[in-house]
């Protein structure tokens, strides 16, 4: 066994009170993803995203934050992935930022949908050419013999799109997801952190709740 139990640190570099917190998530999180963008992170909008199977065996992994409103966040994958059919069985997804940077966590937990084509498509033309020509040759989550099949494949859509305009494959599009509970955790020293939950009272309203940590 390795153990780990000798590294700690203390966290101090902040509070979070549920009073002053602001009364929407969404706003909330606006204000502390500008300020972790200040830190100059290496990557400002990674985030984890938690799915589950047809199994209830849980799944996660690393993507990168496109956009977000008052309506939710929103990221881009291909459909036929596995998190694509996880969402497309069960429609419940989690996202999870953890920005060290600030000590500071924010989970988020709710219903996903596939966005609007005219969205995906937009998005999709702004993205670089081979970007672009990646969702194509690559069949996300299948099996691969090797790194060379991918390479061809990707020489091979790059020459069937030579000089024409790269369309937006059908398997390949955005996900929102909207919201039902939101955390704000921020660490504390002695490991008393502050952590407020938001829970939807309807009419756009949330109500605030400090939890133990």
């Amino acid at each position: 066994m390795v153990n780990l139990g000798d590294i700690r640190r203390q966290y101090t570099q902040g509070r979070l009170d549920e009073e002053t917190a602001a009364a929407d998530p969404m706003t909330q999180f606006h204000a502390w993803f500008e300020q972790y963008r200040e830190t100059d992170p290496l990557e400002p909008t990674i985030m984890t995203v938690a799915s589950v199977d047809a199994q209830g065996m849980p799944w996660q992994r690393v993507l990168l934050l496109k956009a977000y409103d008052g309506d939710g966040f929103v990221f881009f994958t291909n459909y036929d992935s596995n998190k694509g059919q996880h969402f497309a069985a069960n429609a419940q997804a989690s996202l999870h930022f953890f920005w060290m940077n600030l000590e500071r966590q924010v989970e988020v937990q709710g219903k996903i949908e596939k966005i609007s084509r005219e969205e995906t498509e937009a998005y999709f033309h702004s993205r670089p050419r081979e970007s672009q020509l990646g969702a194509w040759a690559s069949a996300q989550s299948r099996p691969l013999d090797n790194r060379a099949q991918l390479e061809e494949a990707f020489a091979s859509v790059s020459a069937e799109y030579a000089g024409n305009e790269v369309p937006v494959p059908d398997h390949w599009g955005g996900f929102r997801l909207t919201p039902q509970r939101m955390e704000f955790w921020q660490g504390g020293e002695h490991r008393l952190h502050d952590r407020v939950e938001y829970q939807p009272l309807g009419n756009g309203r949330w109500k605030k709740q400090r939890l133990n940590p």
